[in-house]
């Protein structure tokens, strides 16, 4: 049936994607790390002369390879996108034909089998969408619970769509002293907290960086 096989193509596809996730948060975390290159960074000194601290054949590999996963990553999710569009159309139009007194009890029992379950659907639907790549010591991200490779799936009124990271950073900026909600996914499961954005001897108001997904 297509809501069955639809449903199996897209967990499969989030298990895809959660691949290429954990291989750039891997790249992400080695050129990062104290005295890295940094994902954009200078290979070449204050001189220069290429950098004698890095092995930049690597480090120029590492970040070809960090954009086809990017490039992977928005094709699956793309896809993912439709596949959800679609599957929500295989929930709801059961619901609609049972609104109008059709069907049998038994073929409504096999409509409600080979479609996904409202839990399901809603699971696929609440996927992250920015993941914490950088947090210091001492941040207030830090203090209130956030750490390194959280996916964020809520930030305050912030779910999805455009200018991310500008939405991340009003959404911070107008909570200031204020306690935020916030929706992660950590080691594939879904936790809450609640972080409050605020001065500290740090940059920013969370001592955070996200990157979008």
């Amino acid at each position: 049936m297509v809501g069955t096989d639809l449903k199996a193509e897209t967990m499969k596809l989030m298990e895809k994607r959660t691949a290429v996730e954990a291989e750039m948060n891997v790249i992400i975390e080695r050129l990062t790390q104290p005295g890295g290159p940094g994902l954009s960074g200078n290979l070449v000194d204050s001189e220069g002369f290429p950098r004698t601290d890095i092995d930049i054949p690597v480090v120029r590999a590492e970040r070809r390879r960090l954009s086809e996963l990017r490039n992977d990553h928005k094709e699956i999710t793309d896809k993912l996108n439709e596949n959800i569009q679609v599957l929500h159309s295989a929930r709801l139009a059961p619901r609609s034909a049972l609104a109008k007194g059709s069907g049998s009890e038994s073929s409504c029992n096999i409509i409600q089998r080979d479609t996904p379950s409202d839990m399901d659907v809603d699971v696929i639907v609440s996927r992250p969408f920015a993941v914490v790549d950088e947090i210091a010591d001492g941040s207030p991200a830090a203090e209130d619970g956030l750490q390194l490779g959280d996916q964020i799936v809520k930030f305050g009124n912030v779910e999805s769509g455009d200018d991310l990271l500008q939405r991340l950073s009003s959404e911070a900026q107008a909570s200031q002293g204020h306690a935020l909600t916030l929706v992660a996914m950590r080691q594939g499961a879904f936790i809450n907290l609640t972080v409050t954005p605020r001065t500290w001897h740090g940059r920013g108001l969370l001592g955070c960086h996200f990157r979008i997904l």
